[in-house]
C-alpha cells in the first residue's frame, strides 16, 4: 500500500547561486557527506545538488510534514546504488515519522526518482508499506 507521495521542482540556477554565495555553509547544513562527495565529483555540481534538494523536499512531503515538525535536512539522504539507481535513506526524526506511518506487520520502502532538464531538477518520492 502507498502511505505517502511527494514531489518537488528545484531551480538549478538558484541552487548554483546559493552555492556560490554560501559555499560550505550551505553544503554542510543541507547535504550529508555522501551527497557532497557525489555532487563534487559530477560535471554538473549544481544540478546534482538541486536534484538532492528536490528529493529531500519530496520526501518530507511524502512523510506528511514538509520541512517542519523536527525533520532536519540531513535526516534525509540520497545515495546511489552501483547501478546508478537513487535511494533515499532516513534517520532521526524522519525515521521516527516513517516508523509511525508504517502499519504493524509491514515494512516501509522509499522509492525515489530524480531528473533534470536545465534549469529544472525534479524529484518524486513514493513511500510503500509492504507486508513482512
Amino acid at each position: 500500500m502507498i502511505i505517502g507521495i511527494g514531489t518537488d521542482l528545484a531551480n538549478i540556477d538558484r541552487i548554483a547561486a546559493t552555492l556560490e554565495r554560501f559555499g560550505d555553509r550551505f553544503r554542510n547544513r543541507i547535504f550529508t557527506e555522501t551527497e557532497q562527495r557525489k555532487a563534487e565529483r559530477r560535471r554538473d555540481v549544481a544540478g546534482t545538488y538541486a536534484k538532492r534538494w528536490a528529493a529531500k523536499e519530496a520526501c518530507s512531503k511524502a512523510l506528511g510534514t514538509g520541512l517542519r515538525m523536527g525533520i532536519a535536512w540531513k535526516d534525509m539522504s540520497v545515495r546511489n546504488l552501483h547501478t546508478g539507481q537513487p535511494v533515499m535513506e532516513v534517520t532521526g526524526w524522519a525515521k521516527r515519522r516513517l516508523d509511525d506511518l508504517t502499519p504493524a506487520g509491514h515494512v516501509a520502502i522509499i522509492h525515489v526518482t530524480l531528473t533534470d532538464d536545465h534549469p529544472w531538477a525534479q524529484a518524486t518520492v513514493l513511500i510503500e508499506a509492504r507486508p513482512k
